[in-house]
C-alpha cells in the first residue's frame, strides 16, 4: 500500500543507528510534517539506511510531498507502526512545475533597419 501527503516540515530528528540481533548495522532518521488540510495533522515519517539521502537538504519550513507506506508489527502482543517514506519531493520541484514563456515588453522588439535609398526590398 502506497500513500502520499503534502505538508510543511516542522522537525527533523537526528540519525539513529544500532546493530540488529542478527549482527547487521542499521540507521534511520525521522522527520515530521504538518499537513495542509483544514484540520492540520502532524505526521512523523521514518527513512531507513540509504533512504536517509532522500531528506538531504531538507529544512524546517519547507513544503514537501511525501510518498510512504505503512507497516505494523507485533512484539510481545503489542503492535508497533512505522510510516516509511520512500520518496520525498520539494514543493515547486521541476517535475510538476509548468514552464511559461518569459514576459514580453516593448524593449524586446528590435529596431527597424534603415536603408539610405528608402528601398528595403532585397532585389
Amino acid at each position: 500500500m502506497s500513500i502520499q501527503v503534502k505538508g510543511t516540515v516542522i522537525q527533523i530528528l537526528k540519525v539513529e543507528s544500532g546493530v540488529s540481533k542478527a549482527g547487521k548495522e542499521w540507521k534511520k532518521q525521522e522527520f515530521v510534517i504538518e499537513t495542509n488540510e483544514q484540520f492540520p495533522k502532524k505526521v512523523c515519517f521514518t527513512v531507513f539506511g540509504d533512504k536517509i539521502s532522500l531528506i538531504d537538504g531538507l529544512s524546517e519550513g519547507k513544503e514537501v510531498e511525501v510518498f510512504f507506506s505503512v507497516e505494523s508489527r507485533d512484539f510481545n502482543g503489542k503492535w508497533f507502526h512505522n510510516i516509511n517514506a520512500w520518496k520525498v519531493e520539494m514543493a515547486g520541484a521541476a517535475t510538476g512545475a509548468k514552464s511559461y514563456p518569459p514576459e514580453f515588453s516593448a524593449g524586446d522588439i528590435p529596431p527597424e533597419a534603415s536603408d539610405d535609398n528608402g528601398n528595403d526590398l532585397p532585389f
